[in-house]
């Protein structure tokens, strides 16, 4: 089962050669495709990396935002199952082959990476907390962790539908999304460490989640 790893990457030139070396290492059959949104820092000399094979890079000329690099990212995908890597090093890749056994063994065709939240900046985990609560109330669910990046799914899946946010409101309406379409999402628990600079902000991204939970749960 091919795996493909989407990568959207904005002015990450600290931390993406590790991250996509990071991502090589895992020893399953993937390729590594990086959307480089408009980066105006070194991230584009940074994935100068000839030796990785499986690794694609797709430059956008303008920023477009992560929703904008996934579906770049989506579009290029030749795996059956596909995951969302943020280009920090936050989670750890090596935890790929227990998110794509449940799919591989046929009992779901989405899988969530489960984060401890507990070494996050209390505002932070809050809105986390909050946010899938909320997803819960809305759409009659039970899960433990809605905002995390590691969403995995077979391709088919995420292709069934169309994604239009642009920002980070884009884990509430693939959320929104997979489950009014009625699929199950299995939850495994993760490795995740919390990084203090983070280009999420609770106060300019919260009330778009929050708005596109709502949305998405009564109107499209």
């Amino acid at each position: 089962m091919k795996l493909s790893v989407i990568i959207p990457a904005y002015n990450e030139e600290d931390t993406i050669t590790q991250l996509v070396e990071r991502v090589a290492a895992v020893p399953v059959q993937k390729e590594i495709i990086v959307v480089n949104d408009a980066s105006t820092d070194k991230t584009n000399s940074a994935l100068q990396l000839p030796h990785l094979a499986e690794l694609r890079i797709i430059t956008h000329p303008i920023n477009r935002g992560k929703g904008a690099a996934i579906r770049t990212g989506l579009a290029a995908a030749t795996g059956q199952v596909v995951v969302i890597q943020d280009a920090d090093l936050e989670y750890d890749p090596m935890d790929y082959p227990k998110l794509i056994e449940p799919i591989a063994q046929g009992k779901t065709q989405v899988v969530y990476g489960v984060r401890d939240l507990s070494g996050q900046r209390p505002l932070m985990r809050w809105g986390n907390t909050f946010l899938t609560w909320l997803t819960n109330m809305l759409y009659g669910v039970n899960l433990k962790d809605m905002e995390t990046c590691y969403k995995v799914m077979t391709l088919s899946v995420i292709r069934g539908f169309t994604i239009e946010c642009n920002r980070f409101d884009i884990e509430p309406e693939i959320t929104a999304k997979i489950i009014r379409r009625g699929y199950k999402i299995y939850e495994v628990p993760i490795s995740y460490q919390p990084r203090a600079n983070k280009k999420l902000s609770p106060w300019r991204d919260g009330w778009p989640a929050i708005k596109t939970l709502i949305k998405y749960r009564f109107w499209a």
